[in-house]
């Protein structure tokens, strides 16, 4: 029996089947309480468990919840820069995790962060590298830190800001 997915991952995969297999940018029709306001999103696509897209916004840049839900989708599935685009033949293996981020604050000191709680931001200059909250394998303040200055392009001896928020993890 195929799992129910939550209407937000429903979203998401709708959006990225309807762009493989037509070409075509899904127009969500109903927005529920959960989609209709507005917050940065970041879609992960797993297949087999490992990793297969996984890109977002930290900020929105859409009109709402919903919209940031099916242009991440299909970034995801297409533009991220590690993965080649998804094909139509692994549609069906596909699984899907949806973060509705809330606005990210600044912090004074590490010691206000935490792996499991928090997502990361880390900024020098224009250059910024975020990494969300409770990632397998990521199990320290310092490993999200030295991953979001990775991510950045940001040496670990430049001056950093650093930024928290938390998620709320759709699967």
């Amino acid at each position: 029996m195929a799992k129910q997915l939550h209407p937000v991952v429903k979203l998401a995969k709708e959006a990225v089947e309807s762009y493989v297999r037509c070409g075509k940018v899904l127009r969500p029709k109903e927005l529920s309480d959960e989609t209709r306001s507005r917050a940065g999103v970041f879609v992960s696509i797993k297949k087999r468990g490992e990793l297969r897209g996984c890109i977002g916004t930290f900020a929105p840049t859409r009109a709402n919840i919903a919209y940031e839900i099916v242009a991440n989708a299909i970034s995801s599935a297409t533009q991220d820069p590690r993965f080649v685009p998804v094909e139509a033949s692994e549609l069906d293996e596909l699984e899907y995790s949806v973060d509705v981020l809330t606005e990210p604050e600044p912090v004074d000191s590490v010691a206000q962060l935490d792996p499991k709680k928090y997502g990361v931001i880390v900024e020098c200059g224009f250059r910024r590298g975020l990494l969300l909250p409770d990632l397998e394998g990521v199990d320290s303040v310092e490993e999200q830190i030295e991953i979001c200055r990775a991510k950045a392009g940001i040496a670990a001896d430049e001056p950093i800001r650093l930024y928290r928020f938390q998620v709320k993890r759709y699967r």
